[in-house]
């Protein structure tokens, strides 16, 4: 009894997306009944700052989560971000069963070079046993993520120059994948055993991810968002970028754009 007196509070991390169009924050709590919304914050982002995933100007980027910080509670000082697009690797590699970790890390560092095409000292890995290999039940099956070090190191700058301190960089379409456990209760009842897919759609990226029985089997970023819509806009009825995102995002078009603009 006395323990639940003494047991330290685990500290709470605010999740950062931080994308071309916006930086957007969320923080949750877990209880008995699940997770529960206590924060959710966005700031637009200035255009060029942020291209193909890859951040070009980390003060800017910097002055946008100090912003958001404002919006957050004092007390929440870590924050959790991630990384994708072609600097980013994952794959699963099999290691022998009886490796503990230690020697599961060391055998990797010793095999990397073949498993990554980009030099070693130019990138950081992290590696998740998963389970026992269903067809050699002598291999355990690895989940090998690995990203370019100076993408994380940029996130991590971005986000100690907006006032938290990164605890996690973790991988997106990863992250992505594992919000499948708090969507079940809007899908059918079998969905815990199908297949499901989960489409992130940004501004120029979009993000497929697909689990199989909750489990992430794939994942796919694809160069197109809402700004090629926005764009099209632009071009169709001569405006502003400022007003074909306010005419996208009200419905304030002419009738004929879902012919002209939207089905193409």
């Amino acid at each position: 009894m006395l323990n639940k007196f003494f047991k330290k509070k685990a500290q709470m991390m605010v999740g950062i997306d931080i994308g071309s169009h916006a930086v957007k924050a969320v923080l949750l709590s877990k209880g008995g009944q699940g997770y529960t919304l206590e924060c959710l914050a966005m700031e637009p982002m200035p255009r060029g700052v942020i291209v193909d995933r890859e951040i070009q100007d980390m003060e800017a980027i910097g002055n946008v989560i100090g912003r958001l910080r404002k919006k957050i509670s004092s007390s929440v000082k870590h924050a959790a971000a991630a990384v994708s697009g072609q600097t980013v690797i994952t794959k699963i590699i099999y290691m022998d069963v009886a490796l503990n970790e230690d020697e599961l890390a060391n055998q990797i560092e010793i095999e990397a070079d073949s498993l990554i095409p980009y030099p070693l000292d130019e990138v950081s890995m992290d590696f998740e046993s998963l389970d026992v290999n269903e067809s050699d039940p002598s291999k355990i099956n690895v989940l090998l993520s690995a990203a370019r070090t100076e993408s994380i190191e940029a996130r991590v700058t971005t986000l100690d120059m907006g006032g938290f301190e990164a605890k996690v960089i973790d991988v997106e379409s990863y992250a992505v994948s594992r919000t499948h456990e708090l969507c079940l209760s809007a899908l059918p009842d079998d969905a815990s055993d199908k297949m499901v897919a989960i489409v992130d759609i940004g501004a120029t990226m979009t993000l497929l991810s697909v689990t199989d029985g909750g489990k992430h089997i794939y994942s796919r970023d694809q160069l197109f968002g809402g700004e090629q819509y926005t764009r099209s806009i632009i071009s169709y009825y001569n405006k502003s970028f400022e007003e074909a995102e306010s005419a996208k995002v009200s419905g304030d078009l002419p009738p004929n754009y879902t012919f002209e603009v939207l089905a193409p």
